[in-house]
């Protein structure tokens, strides 16, 4: 952008990349981690999972000790307990870091899905499609990086178009619509929708708001399965999910969506246009629900094409796609429908920090 040199200084129009150099908040949101704990749902949710980390060891001897257990089942508890401290960690220390490492890990995290996604399916095979793939990815990262949103939301389209025209050149039509079907939704499930936990990181509450979402579809899954083992019945998709049932699905839908009206209410959205009861248990309920569903819809995947798990990065969970399915659908609707309550969420924070475009 030229500028105006006959104008006085204070009305010289700045880029946005000359106010992220200015823009303390906005370095904060990037690379600040000291004040990582001021907000109670951060330093709950923390104390919360590090807390339950401690004890699952306690329970788990103590079970051995009363309960009849048998040594395969005992071992697998073990291996998911390791792998949840892996978890944690890879989800909870870039979230106190900042912003950056958050958008960094999301980017990390959506190659990774892809990666086992095109494995399982066969996608992979098709260079062209899987390249765009991961260019799309790393046009979303970018678009985060650079609070470009209008750049985001144009991803799908421009991502989509690069993934349809890519093969075409080949002269090999057979099959053209499979391979650009499994490629499309590739880049939306695992780049796009995953994509907004990096977006959530323009706004300065970024990190209470990621870790809720987080804490409500982790919670949502173990109420489901406790509900489940605890009432049994009729089972919910047997030929999708052989391990779920009706009264596990009502049960994390009742549960789930009383933790969040609690936690909304006293601790996340006090006196804002949130705290009132029907916005809040649309929010809890829709979280449980989707959750589910992305669970079901990467379920319908591996029943489709003949596998149990689409990785076996976690022992005791599968791959990364098994452990975070259930953020496949719920993270954009969540990312929307907070934006469409509270107002768009990073609102006036600096845009295009990086491609410098004006300010309004």
């Amino acid at each position: 952008m030229l500028r105006d040199i006959t104008a006085p200084p204070d009305q010289v129009p700045q880029t946005a990349w000359e106010q992220i150099i200015m823009n303390a908040a906005t370095a904060e949101r990037f690379f600040g981690y000291e004040h990582a704990f001021t907000h109670p749902v951060t330093r709950g949710i923390v104390i919360f999972l590090v807390s339950a980390l401690v004890l699952t060891p306690m329970i788990f001897m103590g079970l051995r000790r009363t309960v009849q257990i048998a040594a395969a089942t005992y071992a697998e508890l073990w291996a998911r307990w390791r792998s949840w401290i892996w978890i944690s960690m890879a989800l909870i220390v870039p979230i106190l870091l900042g912003a950056a490492w958050v958008i960094t890990g999301v980017f990390m995290l959506s190659l990774l899905c892809y990666r086992e996604y095109a494995r399982a399916t066969g996608i992979f095979r098709e260079k062209m499609i899987s390249l765009s793939v991961v260019l799309g990815i790393c046009l979303i990262s970018f678009a985060v990086i650079d609070n470009y949103p209008r750049l985001f939301f144009a991803t799908p389209v421009l991502g989509i178009g690069l993934i349809a025209i890519v093969t075409i050149p080949q002269d090999c039509p057979k099959g053209f619509i499979q391979r650009v079907a499994l490629g499309v939704m590739g880049y939306l499930f695992f780049g796009f929708s995953f994509g907004y936990l990096g977006l959530m990181t323009s706004d300065p509450l970024y990190r209470p708001l990621i870790l809720l979402l987080l804490l409500g579809v982790e919670m949502n899954d173990v109420f489901a399965y406790c509900s489940g083992r605890l009432f049994g019945g009729r089972k919910l998709l047997p030929g999708t999910s052989p391990g779920k049932t009706v009264s596990g699905a009502i049960g994390a839908v009742v549960l789930t969506t009383c933790m969040m009206v609690i936690t909304g209410h006293f601790f996340m959205f006090p006196g804002t246009p949130m705290d009132r009861w029907p916005m809040l248990i649309i929010l809890g309920t829709g979280i449980s629900v989707f959750g589910q569903f992305g669970d079901l819809l990467l379920s319908s995947i591996k029943r489709d094409i003949g596998i149990k798990d689409l990785g076996h990065l976690l022992p005791g969970h599968g791959g990364l796609l098994d452990r975070f399915d259930s953020l496949v659908i719920i993270t954009p609707l969540y990312y929307h429908f907070l934006s469409l309550v509270l107002g768009p969420l990073g609102n006036g924070q600096a845009e295009r920090i990086i491609s410098g475009g004006p300010l309004p």
